[in-house]
Parts: structure tokens; C-alpha cells; sequence
């Protein structure tokens, strides 16, 4: 990479653009502007960076999101100067949120053309707040090596905040003069002499203290401070392992650590719809996904199996599960909890008997003493062998899951529970499958069955919101495999935008919409129960129904449409994925229907809970 002598913001934008590509920068999103020209040129230009137009900047954060959440490495975002980089913000706090690395470039004018009615200019400074890990606003550019060596420091800087100690958005205003178009002004060419090799050489040894982080391993000595914990725990006979919405770089490491403390304590796994344990169900055989079901009522009556079910001691890996009755469960009970972060965050929103762990879940496993990974024999009839508390979860979960399997197989109603179902049966083995906020990710929670599938589940969980759904899942699918996102109708009507970027997608993306014409989360909620007259309020600013034809909405876009009238239809469009492009399956169910079986699936018979039986 050659720096570019034309002015001096084609120097400054160049030397920024070369010194985060040395870090490891590999896309930017970029959306049009005029106070950005510098920044997009020198970005579209370098050999090393791939550069994805998007129109809309509120998308283009989402599909940049998607594309770091997928491959837990900073992706650039640029935009001009004004109200576009306030478009950002819901990505910025789902990013913070969900420790995913993004850096945020804002193009801002310079400070005497502020606060005197210059057009597209507004406070930029901090403007996303406290969600950033870091800010810096970066000097008006100035063509000497003093200045171009501060930009490279500070760039340092913000990368390795992007990352460390957690992951999370970085922010850096980046202020500029005119000329903004690439022409040559003879401003710097004298530096083209100072500016040779050794200082592009230099930008690897500024680099190297971040890479050094990056492949950082854990010293062994690090498990010494885990050590007394495992000793509590395993004076235990009655823990649990509760797994909440985890999104891994590495899911098999992920698993085979949760499945190693799992089989060293002997503690059943609470594992979220949204965690990588149930899709590699063979690693850990202490697996519980029916928890849901155990800890509900049956037949109208209060459940006496989720009383003996109560705990001593919870391990809590994240946060909490989306299931609100384990919530009401661990409030009412009480347990005393473990929560485990990195940062020692406090992910208790119960505000129980806690102990927040600052300790990441690599660390913990280092302290469990080699060739002890199985304290307790997982095979065949060796159940009967296991701690009482253990066998109890684990005789339950294979009665409920034969229950719900069962039922569901035999459904030939169009039920939304049953959509996730079906794709966690048929999808092919490692897809990733982006989950829809709102009744999506809540289906997957309950019905989501254990398996081998290796299928990689992700979802915009740190913030819940629906901002960005259909954004982030064309990020995940660009430059990865075939994806699948599972959503509402209301979801993706949200993100409609998000199909702008359509021409620029290196993969291929199904979207499965589940169309119940409005918001059927709020038929769960409350509100739905409250008497009155007119009714027409519930429908109007709760479920706010639509009516968008999904078949021209596509046919505008460009998009292959299918509705699917069968689950049989809907199992063979999904069980082999094409390679390129982007199409859409429509399914639709009645939303007051749905509502119903989900609550007639999700309370047992009495006698699956209370009759004593062997998996």
C-alpha cells in the first residue's frame, strides 16, 4: 500500500486506512456522503479491504454488526457528517450490549464551521453516549510526521479498545477540511521522501502489542483462583448449570468446556434456545432443553415437581435464559448463584443471593485436574448410578421431549412453535440461523430439540429490540455459508431497508417469515387480558396488525418468493440451501391460533410430570 500525496486528507485518510488494515481491519461499510469522500476512497482503494456500500446507515450498522458477530473480528463503519451517524445508534447499543467490536468513523466538519448554521452539522461529540468502549475525536489532519504518528497511535488505540478487555463498539470522530474530493494541491508532497518503507515497517511494530493480546493464551496459573470454586461446587449434590444466550466464536470450545465442568460437578445444564449446547447434544449428556415445561403448572394446578426441583447452588454462564418461568423460578426460590463474566458484570436482573465471578469460562475449566473431565459416568444405564438431583432432571427431560416431539410431529396445523421445530430437524448441518426478537426466539426457546446439527444460532439478544433483524442476518451471510433467518412478519417489515444491500451479498440468505399478521407476542402479555368494550385499541397500538403482500414486496426487490402451504414443502425448501442469492419462504398462521396450542403444548399432562419413569 502506497500512500496517497494528492492533498493532505487523502495522506491522513490513506495512513489511517493502511495503519488499521496492519491491525487486522478486513471490511467497512460505507454509506454515501460528501464530509467522508477522504475516509471512502481510501478504504474502497486498499488491496486488503473489502469496502460494502449500504444506503441507509441505521442497515448498514446491522449488516456490519452481523459480519463481526459472525466473525468476532472490528468491522469499519463510515458515514458523513449530521444526523446520519445518529443512525447508528441502535447498533451501537446492541453492539455494547452484545461485546461485538465495531469502529465507528463519523466524518465530522471542523470545529470553526460548528455552531454557526453550517449546513449537515450537529454535536457529534460522544453522540453515542456511554455505550462506546472508547471515544476520541481525531485532529483536523495536518500533514507532518509528528501528526501522522499521533493518528497511528490513536488508531492503535481504538482497535485494541474494540477488543479488550471484552468486545464492544469503539467511536472515533473524524473531523475534516475542504478539499474533500482526491485533487492534488502539492500540500504534502514533500513528505513523500520522509514517508518510505520504514515508516510502513513502523506500523508493525505499533501493531504488534494488539496482535500480542490477541494470541495471548491462559497461563495455568490463572486456574488457581478458580480452584476453590470447583471445590464449593463439588461439595454440592444439588446445582445447577444454568447456560443463558451465548454466541461464541468457536462453538465446539464453548461446548466441550460447559460439558467438561458439567461431567466434573455432575450438575444437570439449563442450556437457552439460543446457546451452541443444543446443537452439540452428544458432548454433554447432562443436557436439559424441556426446563420450561418441569417448572410450569399442570392441568391449572401448581406444580409440585418444579418444588422438589429447587437448588442449592446455580451456575450462571451469561445471562439469564429468555424463559420467564425459570426467571420466577430462581426469584422465588432463592438459590444461591454463581454468575460468571469476564468483566464481573452484574447479570443478575433478580437481585437474589449472587456472586458475580470475574472469571471467563476457559479459566475455570484450567482448574478441573486433568483426566477428572467425567466424575460421573454418562453412558447407557448408568443413569441410575448419576446424583438423585441429576438422574430427576435428566428423567424428566426425556419424557417431556418425547412429549413435545411427539405432539409436534403429529401437528399438521400451521403453528409458529412448530416452525423452529421443523428447521432445527432439517436445516443442513452448520447452518447458521439468525432468530428473530419478539415470538421467534421465545418459539425457539421452548421447542428447539437437542441434537448434533452443529447448527449456529444468533441473535440481536443484548438490547432484545427488533431494530436491524433482516441487516444483521445479510451480514452474517456475507462472505459465510448459506443463512437462514427466522423471523416476524413485523420484524422484517421493520428492517425493509436491509434489502438495499442485496446486490452487495457474497453468499446466499433464506428468509423464513412467519406471517400471523401483527405482533403475537402481546397475545402472551397482560394487556391482552384487560376487559373493555373496544377492542379495537389492543389490535391498533399492541399487535398493529399489516397487510404488505409479501409477494410484491420481493417482486420489488428482486427477491424469489414461495409460500409455504405445507410442512412437507417447508422441510424440502430448507434441507439443501443455495450458495448465492436471497429468497423468502412465507408461512402463514393464525396468530390467535398459534396462541392457543402454544399455551395446550406448554402445560403438560399432569401425569408426565408426577408419575416416576426411566428415560
Amino acid at each position: 500500500m502506497t500512500f496517497d500525496f494528492r492533498n493532505t486528507n487523502t495522506l491522513w485518510a490513506s495512513v489511517l486506512t493502511a495503519t488499521l488494515a496492519r491491525l487486522g481491519l478486513t471490511t467497512a461499510v460505507i454509506s454515501p456522503g460528501s464530509r467522508s469522500a477522504p475516509l471512502a476512497v481510501a478504504l474502497a482503494c486498499h488491496p486488503a479491504i473489502e469496502a460494502v456500500p449500504v444506503l441507509d446507515e441505521r442497515s448498514a450498522a446491522f449488516f456490519a454488526l452481523g459480519i463481526a458477530r459472525r466473525t468476532g473480528l472490528p468491522v469499519a463503519l463510515l458515514c458523513t457528517s449530521g444526523t446520519a451517524g445518529a443512525n447508528y445508534y441502535p447498533a451501537v447499543i446492541e453492539a455494547k450490549e452484545s461485546r461485538i467490536p465495531l469502529l465507528v468513523l463519523t466524518a465530522d466538519r471542523p470545529p470553526e464551521l460548528r455552531d454557526c448554521g453550517s449546513g449537515q452539522t450537529i454535536d457529534q461529540q460522544r453522540l453515542f453516549g456511554p455505550f462506546p468502549n472508547w471515544y476520541a475525536e481525531l485532529a483536523v489532519p495536518v500533514g507532518t510526521v509528528d501528526m501522522l504518528r499521533y493518528l497511528r497511535q490513536t488508531l492503535v488505540q481504538a482497535w485494541g479498545r474494540s477488543l479488550y478487555p471484552v468486545a464492544g463498539p469503539v467511536h472515533l470522530n473524524c473531523p475534516f477540511r475542504d478539499p474533500l474530493a482526491p485533487v492534488s494541491d502539492n500540500s504534502v508532497v514533500g513528505l513523500k521522501d520522509v514517508l518510505d518503507e520504514r515508516f510502513l515497517d513502523s506500523l508493525d511494530r505499533v501493531a504488534a502489542p494488539a496482535a500480542a493480546i490477541a494470541l495471548e493464551k491462559l497461563h495455568p496459573t490463572a486456574a488457581l483462583a478458580a480452584a476453590p470454586l470447583l471445590e464449593t461446587w463439588q461439595r454440592c449434590d444439588r446445582g445447577l448449570i444454568v447456560a443463558g444466550p451465548a454466541q461464541p466464536v468457536d462453538a465446539l470450545a464453548y461446548c466441550k468446556t460447559v460439558a467438561a465442568l458439567a461431567s466434573y460437578l455432575g450438575w444437570p445444564v439449563l442450556a437457552d434456545g439460543l446457546s451452541p449446547l443444543r446443537n452439540a447434544a452428544a458432548l454433554n449428556p447432562y443436557l436439559v432443553s424441556t426446563y420450561d415445561l418441569s417448572l410450569g403448572q399442570s392441568g391449572g394446578e401448581p406444580n409440585a415437581v418444579a418444588v422438589d426441583l429447587v437448588p442449592d447452588q446455580v451456575i450462571q454462564l451469561g445471562p439469564l435464559p429468555t424463559s420467564k418461568r425459570l426467571r420466577e423460578w430462581l426469584q422465588t426460590t432463592q438459590p444461591r448463584r454463581w454468575v460468571l463474566d469476564p468483566l464481573g458484570a452484574n447479570l443478575d436482573p433478580l437481585h437474589g443471593p449472587t456472586t458475580l465471578v470475574p472469571m471467563t469460562l476457559e479459566t475455570l475449566a484450567l482448574a478441573i485436574p486433568p483426566g477428572q473431565g467425567d466424575r460421573h459416568d454418562s453412558r447407557g444405564p448408568i443413569l441410575d448410578h448419576r446424583p438423585p438431583y441429576l438422574k430427576q432432571w435428566l428423567t424428566l427431560e426425556h419424557r417431556l421431549r418425547q412429549y413435545l416431539d411427539t405432539a409436534l410431529e403429529r401437528l399438521e396445523d400451521r403453528f409458529e412453535g412448530k416452525v423452529p421445530w421443523l428447521l432445527a430437524r432439517c436445516l443442513p448441518p452448520g447452518t447458521p440461523l439468525v432468530i428473530a426478537n419478539s415470538m421467534p426466539i421465545r418459539d425457539v426457546e421452548w421447542f428447539w430439540p437437542p441434537s448434533d446439527r452443529g447448527l449456529r444460532p444468533y441473535c440481536n439478544r443484548g438490547a432484545n429490540g427488533i431494530d436491524g433483524t433482516l441487516s444483521t442476518a445479510l451480514g452474517i451471510a456475507h462472505g459465510g455459508p448459506p443463512t437462514v433467518l427466522l423471523t416476524g412478519d413485523l420484524a422484517l417489515l421493520h428492517d425493509t431497508n436491509g434489502w438495499l444491500s442485496l446486490p452487495r451479498l457474497r453468499g446466499h440468505l433464506t428468509v423464513v417469515v412467519i406471517n400471523n399478521w401483527g405482533g403475537g407476542i402481546f397475545e402472551r402479555l397482560p394487556i391482552a387480558a384487560v376487559p373493555t368494550a373496544d377492542e379495537t385499541w389492543f389490535e391498533d397500538f399492541f399487535t398493529t396488525p399489516q397487510t404488505v403482500d409479501f409477494n410484491h414486496l420481493c417482486a420489488a426487490y428482486g427477491i424469489n418468493y414461495e409460500r409455504v402451504t405445507t410442512w412437507g414443502q417447508l422441510e424440502a425448501s430448507l434441507s439443501c440451501l443455495p450458495e448465492r442469492g436471497v429468497r423468502l419462504l412465507e408461512v402463514r398462521c393464525d396468530r390467535k391460533q398459534s396462541h392457543t396450542l402454544r399455551q395446550q403444548l406448554l402445560t403438560p399432562p399432569k401425569n408426565l410430570l408426577n408419575q416416576p419413569s426411566k428415560p
